[in-house]
């Protein structure tokens, strides 16, 4: 897709959040199957519903735009992944893995932030109220998780 407008960049960003939750939703669960501590499972469980109502989100302002959310691949959001994958896999005690894994929450975290507040600025400089508020509601979301692995982090 060429990008020759900000529409046609909101465009991009929110196919590519798009792709970002759908490979979120299929690593959580593999993510809390790691981890022992009850806690941290609880919140990757936790994180996967949300995430989910994320994308049902995601779908929602595709729609209200008349574009299709389908059609790119998240390499960033893959990367990142790739990384919480090499924690899983390499043998790691209890607890460097369940650090490790909040820091790869966390990596993860930070970057839907960064992209789901930058298609909220554009989608405000474009007029499209109703998606600011839709992108908005999913920002704070993920305001809140990483807040919550900040506190899970902490506490071990």
């Amino acid at each position: 897709m060429k990008i020759k407008t900000l529409e046609d960049l909101l465009t991009d960003e929110l196919k590519d959040l798009y792709s970002a939750e759908n490979q979120i939703t299929k690593a959580l669960p593999k993510m809390a199957r790691t981890t022992r501590s009850r806690e941290l499972r609880s919140a990757f469980e936790e994180h996967l519903r949300q995430t989910e109502n994320q994308v049902t989100r995601l779908e929602k302002v595709c729609d209200e735009l008349g574009i299709s959310p389908k059609g790119k691949k998240c390499v960033g959001m893959e990367g990142l992944l790739e990384e919480g994958k090499e924690i899983m896999s390499n043998g790691a005690d209890p607890s460097a893995l369940e650090a490790g894994l909040i820091g790869a929450a966390h990596n993860v975290e930070h970057s839907e932030i960064a992209a789901y507040g930058t298609a909220s600025a554009h989608a405000r400089q474009l007029g499209f109220n109703s998606v600011v508020q839709l992108l908005d509601q999913t920002l704070e979301a993920e305001k809140m998780t990483a807040e919550k692995f900040t506190k899970i982090a902490e506490n071990k």
